[in-house]
């Protein structure tokens, strides 16, 4: 199992807008909302003034009071990578969150659906780093290189707003729908496979309901890790070796129901398999 080290708590940057209260509130809120799932309305429709900033600083506090639990960081996320998504969710830009280790579960498993809200899932491609990535420009390449294993995964996303309704500032508050994922088929070295090429079929309960190329994400998923590191540098942080990281899906994020199998297929990768409970 990877173990991602701890990121460096310090942040260069843009400051938050608003004031430290008022950002350990939210993200009082938020955990509260994932912690005995319940919905809330969209953050800004307090805060209209919530900036991307605010966002990611709620998500700062969530990290620390995470593992303060005792919960561990394991990787991050990206996410609205792709037009079918940015569409879907009616933003502009992709957005980053993280992934606690006990958010993994094992491929094959149930997920189950009484602590979730909005439940979708989507098929992505995951990296896992063998090495640190640092730098405001890294390459494919070097990203590549950096990369000890590419494999399939199917993400769970729970979106905790009222009506499935959000904005960029409160989504990314909100660890970006952040709520189960599952890793499975077949690891493959980076530079086995064409990543630009590589076709996904999901289906649910025996019917194909998305078909996509890993090219929809930002036409190779590894640009959601360049995105990633950049803004990474941004605050003073690296992405550490032997992080996850999933890339983002292709599609959009379809939405399922107790009963449910969910099978995502990958071209050359082989297949993953979820049963929703």
């Amino acid at each position: 199992m990877p173990t991602a080290a701890p990121w460096p708590q310090q942040r260069v940057g843009r400051p938050p807008m608003l004031d430290a209260a008022t950002l350990d509130e939210m993200a009082d809120i938020v955990a509260r909302a994932q912690a005995a799932p319940h919905t809330m309305p969209k953050l800004t429709d307090k805060h209209p003034g919530m900036t991307i900033e605010d966002g990611y600083a709620v998500q700062d506090r969530l990290l620390a009071k995470w593992e303060a639990e005792g919960r561990s960081l394991i990787g991050l996320k990206a996410g609205l990578t792709s037009k079918a998504k940015m569409e879907q969710m009616g933003v502009s830009e992709p957005s980053f969150g993280i992934l606690m280790r006990d958010t993994l579960d094992p491929e094959g498993s149930v997920i189950p659906t009484d602590r979730l809200i909005h439940p979708r899932v989507e098929a992505e491609i995951a990296f896992v780093m063998k090495d640190e990535l640092s730098g405001e420009n890294v390459t494919i390449d070097e990203i590549l290189d950096a990369t000890d294993y590419i494999q399939p995964a199917i993400e769970i996303l729970d979106s905790r707003f009222e009506k499935f309704k959000f904005d960029l500032e409160s989504v990314i508050a909100d660890n970006g729908s952040s709520a189960r994922f599952v890793m499975g088929g077949r690891a493959r070295r980076p530079r086995d496979v064409d990543l630009r090429t590589i076709g996904m079929v999901m289906e649910i309960d025996g019917e194909i309901v998305a078909c996509a190329s890993s090219g929809a994400v930002l036409g190779h998923p590894a640009r959601s890790i360049q995105m990633l590191v950049a803004w990474l540098h941004g605050r003073g942080r690296t992405l550490p070796a032997g992080s996850i990281v999933l890339t983002g899906g292709a599609t959009e994020a379809i939405a399922i129901k107790p009963g449910n199998a969910v099978f995502a297929r990958f071209q050359d990768m082989g297949e993953i398999s979820v049963r929703i409970g």
